[in-house]
């Protein structure tokens, strides 16, 4: 039977419980108020997109260096930026919307993934790229999760004013400004950054879950932008949190077990969110 002690005492007796703790808070913290604009901007799977996306680029970086944080970083954010880059040129000069592209070329860029791991043979492991290990975090993977949290947070303030408008009222930032490029510039830098980061804890497929699951649930409980930031963090923390030791007393693989508290999390929300929350919602009118 469960008691209190059960819920902290395997991050207290193992090294790899805690490091796999502390890198899934920090990586939910630095995605929630990515997953936030996405939704707000429509773009909601545009995360999904890149995250396949980057699948190549991973996968040569693994398989010319192995488990190499420096390497698997450089080879999946170029491969993310590339695919984003190519997607934004291709909508510029076609006139196709940006997501159709990125829906186009995500496809292509998954199947030449795949192709690089078949050709490696047995050097690479596909289940480690798509679905990750957030219980093999090691000291390089953590201080790289702290360093992009840091870089996202600092630029997502940074860059939150006009991003806001360009989200609200784009041509009105392009009557008043010109930072509404840059900014969309950076927010798609941090989104591809946090998905590199992220793919080699809770896997490539995983971490578009934990950014995108927590962002939704948070719309069910609040109006207000920074109060939805704040609550999806917090679901993404929470569901780290029990992930972990569901993984741990029933030996599931980490990053599935963390995505499906999250979207736990998300249907609770769905139900019992009092802004347009199933149970909240007014009942209808029948007539007579």
């Amino acid at each position: 039977m469960l008691s209190a002690t059960h819920l902290w005492q395997p991050f207290l007796d193992f090294l790899f419980m805690r490091r796999a703790l502390l890198g899934g808070l920090v990586l939910a913290c630095s995605t929630a108020p990515l997953g936030v604009f996405l939704i707000l901007r429509r773009m909601s799977l545009i995360g999904d997109a890149v995250a396949h996306g980057i699948l190549p680029g991973a996968a040569l970086g693994f398989w010319f260096a192995g488990l190499s944080l420096p390497a698997l970083t450089v080879g999946g954010l170029g491969a993310g930026l590339s695919m984003a880059g190519l997607a934004a040129w291709i909508t510029r000069r076609t006139g196709l919307r940006e997501d159709a592209s990125l829906a186009a070329i995500y496809p292509i860029s998954l199947a030449a993934g795949v192709l690089i791991l078949g050709m490696a043979g047995k050097r690479l492991d596909l289940l480690h790229l798509l679905f990750g290990s957030a219980l093999a975090v090691d000291s390089p993977t953590l201080t790289g999760m702290f360093w992009v949290c840091a870089a996202s947070l600092g630029a997502m303030a940074l860059i939150y004013r006009p991003l806001l408008l360009d989200t609200l009222d784009p041509l009105f930032l392009r009557t008043v400004s010109r930072l509404g490029p840059l900014a969309h510039g950076v927010f798609l830098t941090l989104v591809v950054l946090n998905l590199v980061i992220g793919f080699q804890a809770i896997g490539a497929l995983m971490v578009v879950g934990l950014m995108m699951l927590p962002a939704a649930a948070s719309r069910f409980w609040s109006r207000r932008l920074p109060t939805l930031m704040a609550l999806a963090a917090l679901f993404g923390c929470l569901s780290v949190w029990l992930g972990l030791l569901l993984s741990f007393y029933f030996s599931l693989p980490s990053g599935p077990a963390i995505v499906l508290m999250a979207g736990v999390l998300y249907l609770l929300s769905v139900v019992f969110g009092p802004v347009h929350g199933l149970l909240r919602r007014p009942p209808l009118l029948t007539s007579q």
